[in-house]
């Protein structure tokens, strides 16, 4: 049957007949589905903008059982995230399609998918922009019959979104080059009306553009005004267990969500922490878990965001305030899909503004980072690979990701594996549209921040956010009850268990092995590895984090004897096990707090306080903190100090404690250790007061 000859009745029975397969008899669409299917197998180019649980992926799914009954080849899905993938996949299997994942999890059947694909045996495929990018995927392209290109959750294509992502912007060249013939779909439930014109645009013109009512019926909202972590924690603890079902908490750092995680556990609430720093075999257990019902609680950054699917998620915390409305919503949209209610829950408090700021600041690369980079990419032109150049750029390394991921999609740079080629472009910093971005994502977090100080209804103010002009009321939130019944003060009690929690809250430093580059005898070990060692605190956290952060950087210059005391506690064991004979630290020009207090120290433990170490006469006046990658820290802590001769044969055989303040690359540590062990130490343990590395993630 031609395109041209489909009849509406025939099709609109067809797809019905889908319907009633699956849902069984009496299966209905929802508002807008039916319409969104028919126009993406007719129209060629539509855009799905429905709220979250409205059904977006059913719309590609009937389209994929239409065109494989027709043998119109299969639907090509790209999406973000690997878990929304694998969600999709058991979705779509459910509607007797067959699916195959191509992404970085699935490169050992990947020659198996790529043949099953080419010979029509798959209906549904799901790719992310990196694996769609790849050259083996590029080279295996013209080989598919792909009947319909589907871009799921749209709005990372555009840089006006909230979740603009980098490898989504390569999409708008494939968009521009595919066939007329080829049916476009993209599916959100998160794009404010910038956001849709941007993707109308970017689709071509004459799109159709599904939208409806962001409402969801079955949140019901939250403000708490828990300002300290004590009292946040505390509060979870009181209430999570109130809570028919299992939940999520949103968190910006993977660090908290690791916390929360152990407090909730030591305290009988079963939880996993979720985020990208953990292995995919450990978030997946953590997912199946979750799905099964067998935690209460999953604690997760936003990696646990897009187009998670569990239908009975009962409740949504999130730890920290969302940058922006649209985020938030995405987010909220996990819970309530198939119970009739869900409690939604939005902690905020003072560092969280630092946080948004941090992420809104470091979006784009600084016209700066661009200067350096090209410059540096020019002394190895035309082809290099990122080793290459990251020695002779200060920048970290994901930072010189990001730019060379610009680099590339702006038409600078061309990508093939590893390897770059410099392409004949001259690339210009687009200031003026970076600037204008920026200053969106401001007033999006001002909306956001906005939300605790509103009276009216937090449904109604969130959805008009988005440009969903409702005006009624849910009648269920904070603002609209007389009283909130879960009360905002956690318990005395639970308070004194969170403060507690965090004096538990040691972190182990653990040794650096290797040099950052192969050195020039092509040695790459380290001859000296320092012993596992001990950090008393996260800078920042409540306790000692609070007290080092407080004290640093005071007038007097002089950390406190309780400091002191809590370091003595938790040294005392590891002084005894290891036969700690001498404890030393790591010498500055520009202060003497860390000698002061290695001296206090090793009077309260009854060890000698030796200066074992000095800094060189002409060392550096850049700290560790202004050293963005392990090239340059190395280089600068091997620059800093030196073994002092004098008292170096003190050190023979001997065990020695390695004292600093601030931990952040290690590198400091892994060379005064390095310097101590070539002078004849036996062992070293390093010992800081608090680890900033990792502070924003």
């Amino acid at each position: 049957m031609k395109e041209t000859d489909i009849n509406d009745i025939y099709l609109y029975k067809k797809i019905s007949d889908y319907l009633e397969d699956h849902y069984g008899p009496g299966g209905r669409f929802r508002d807008g589905q039916y319409e969104a299917i028919e126009a993406a197998l007719k129209h060629r180019r539509t855009l799905v903008v429905q709220k979250t649980g409205w059904g977006k992926s059913l719309v590609y799914f009937m389209c994929a059982k239409y065109l494989k009954e027709m043998e119109k080849g299969f639907v090509l899905v790209v999406s973000p995230l690997l878990v929304l993938m694998e969600n999709q996949s058991i979705a779509a299997k459910s509607f007797g399609l067959s699916t195959c994942i191509l992404n970085s999890n699935t490169r050992k059947t990947r020659a198996a998918d790529l043949s099953d694909i080419k010979e029509g045996k798959i209906d549904v495929v799901f790719i992310t922009p990196e694996t769609l990018f790849s050259e083996e995927i590029q080279q295996a392209v013209s080989e598919f019959r792909i009947g319909m290109f589907v871009i799921d959750e749209a709005h990372c294509i555009s840089d006006w979104g909230h979740d603009f992502r980098l490898e989504y912007m390569r999409l708008n060249k494939v968009i521009k080059a595919l066939p007329k013939n080829i049916p476009l779909l993209g599916t959100t439930a998160t794009a404010t009306s910038r956001v849709i014109d941007d993707l109308v645009q970017q689709f071509g013109g004459n799109v159709f553009v599904s939208r409806g009512s962001l409402i969801r019926e079955s949140l019901v909202m939250h403000l708490l005004d828990l300002n300290d972590p004590e009292t946040k924690y505390a509060w979870l603890l009181d209430n999570i267990p109130k809570i028919d079902g299992s939940g999520i908490i949103y968190c910006l750092a993977t660090r908290t969500c690791e916390q929360i995680a152990g407090f909730l556990n030591n305290n009988g609430i079963s939880a996993r922490p979720y985020h990208a720093n953990l292995n995919n075999a450990m978030n997946e257990e953590t997912e199946q878990l979750f799905r099964n019902n067998k935690i209460k609680v999953i604690v997760a950054t936003i990696k646990l965001g897009m187009g998670y699917d569990k239908d009975d998620i009962s409740f949504i915390v999130h730890y920290n305030i969302p940058s922006n409305i649209v985020a938030y919503y995405q987010q909220i949209g996990r819970a309530g899909r198939n119970i009739p209610r869900a409690d939604i829950f939005l902690m905020y408090g003072d560092e969280d503004v630092n946080i948004q700021n941090y992420f809104i600041e470091t979006a784009f690369p600084t016209k700066e980072e661009f200067e350096i980079v090209t410059e540096a990419i020019k002394k190895v032109s035309p082809n290099f690979n990122k080793a290459s150049i990251v020695e002779t750029v200060n920048i970290a390394a994901g930072r010189l990701d990001k730019t060379l991921t610009f680099l590339t999609n702006e038409g600078y740079l061309y990508k093939s594996g590893s390897e770059y080629r410099v392409l004949n472009n001259d690339f210009k910093y687009n200031a003026e549209h970076y600037n204008m971005v920026t200053e969106i994502r401001r007033q999006e977090q001002k909306q956001m921040l906005e939300i605790v100080g509103i009276k009216s209804c937090l449904s109604r103010y969130v959805v008009n956010c988005l440009d969903d002009d409702t005006n009624q009321n849910c009648g269920k939130c904070s603002n609209c009850i007389d009283e909130d019944e879960f009360k905002q003060m956690p318990q005395a009690e639970s308070v004194i268990k969170a403060q507690e929690y965090f004096k538990t809250l040691k972190l182990e430093i653990l040794p650096r092995k290797k040099y950052p580059q192969k050195m020039s005898d092509g040695t790459t070990k380290l001859p000296f590895v320092n012993e596992v060692g001990l950090c008393l605190s996260r800078y920042g956290d409540p306790g000692a984090g609070a007290l080092v952060k407080e004290q640093k950087f005071l007038q007097k210059q002089r950390f406190s004897d309780e400091l002191v005391e809590q370091s003595y506690t938790e040294l005392k064991t590891i002084i005894a096990e290891k036969q700690i004979d001498y404890i030393t630290y790591i010498p500055s020009n520009r202060s003497d707090i860390v000698e002061d207090f290695a001296q206090r120290l090793a009077q309260r433990c009854s060890i000698s306080c030796v200066d074992f170490l000095e800094t060189k006469p002409d060392s550096s006046e850049f700290s560790q903190r202004d050293m963005h990658n392990s090239v340059f820290q190395y280089a600068n802590a091997f620059n800093k100090f030196t073994i002092n001769t004098a008292k170096a044969p003190l050190l023979n055989g001997k065990n020695i404690l390695l004292v600093d303040d601030i931990v952040g690359s290690k590198w400091t540590l892994t060379l005064g250790g390095l310097w101590l062990g070539l002078s004849g130490a036996n062992t070293v343990v390093p010992f800081a007061l608090a680890d900033i590395s990792g502070s924003e993630d």
